[in-house]
């Protein structure tokens, strides 16, 4: 999964975050409740402002429920017993993702 997010931003919207995922605000809020993980900033209208470090755990729960099947207790479960390390996978996925998409992008090129 390849996000559309402005590069360089320090915090992002709900919408912004809801848009990218292709979910709901909701889902995204109900998420926020249920992972200690994530700790979106709330602004003085009480609106979530997320990190890019809370773009990454989203990522992840996003993999691990809607990619992997995950439960909710199946992936705070995961998360918990294997946290650094699945991380570093996903992040390693991720980047792989990336540069085959970019190796397309180039092999249609020519």
């Amino acid at each position: 999964m390849h996000l559309e997010l402005a590069p360089n931003k320090r915090y992002y919207s709900i919408g912004e975050i809801a848009k990218a995922f292709d979910v709901n605000a909701s889902l995204i809020r109900f998420w926020d409740k249920e992972f200690d993980i994530l700790k979106p900033k709330k602004n003085a209208k009480g609106n979530r402002m997320f990190t890019p470090e809370d773009v990454k755990n989203l990522q992840l729960i996003y993999h691990l429920v809607k990619e992997r099947g995950f439960t909710l207790d199946g992936a705070k479960t995961h998360l918990k017993e294997g946290q650094k390390k699945t991380l570093d996978k996903f992040d390693i996925i991720n980047k792989l993702e990336t540069i085959k998409a970019q190796l397309t992008t180039i092999k249609n090129q020519l």
